[in-house]
């Protein structure tokens, strides 16, 4: 699957609801999911659910209506779920490169789809965890 693009939530979660608090990376986030190769785990969505529907951290959170469009429209992607593999596999890459769990299975899942580029505004821009290189995609040059 050479060329496979795999997002964190974060990405997501700019595409979906921050056109108004951050114009930039709401735009850098749209062009990423329509118009790579990408992919997500059942994790992404559950972090984006949680997320989007926050009215503390976010400006206009988003309704349930409006969070079952954008996660009918993200169970159409290539999805990894994440089952005892990912969780065995998480606990290798948490080890190795002394990641938070959850992030260790966000790599771990990535992996698992073949992707190249893992997308995340939190890892390290430039790092590569295994087969997978992270690129923060609002990085500026």
């Amino acid at each position: 699957m050479s060329g496979k693009a795999f997002l964190d939530s974060n990405i997501l979660i700019y595409a979906a609801t921050a056109q108004d608090s951050y114009p930039a990376k709401f735009h850098r986030a749209k062009e990423i999911v329509v118009g790579d190769e990408i992919g997500i785990s059942t994790q992404v969505i559950g972090e984006f659910v949680h997320n989007v529907q926050k009215p503390k951290r976010m400006r206009r959170p988003l309704s349930p209506a409006e969070t079952a469009i954008w996660v009918d429209a993200l169970l159409q992607l290539p999805l990894v779920e994440v089952d005892r593999q990912i969780v065995l596999s998480a606990l290798i890459v948490q080890q190795r490169y002394q990641l938070s769990y959850w992030d260790s299975q966000i790599v771990a899942a990535a992996e698992r789809l073949g992707a190249d580029v893992l997308y995340s505004e939190d890892l390290s821009h430039g790092q590569t965890y295994g087969s997978v290189r992270c690129e923060n995609p609002f990085r500026s040059n």
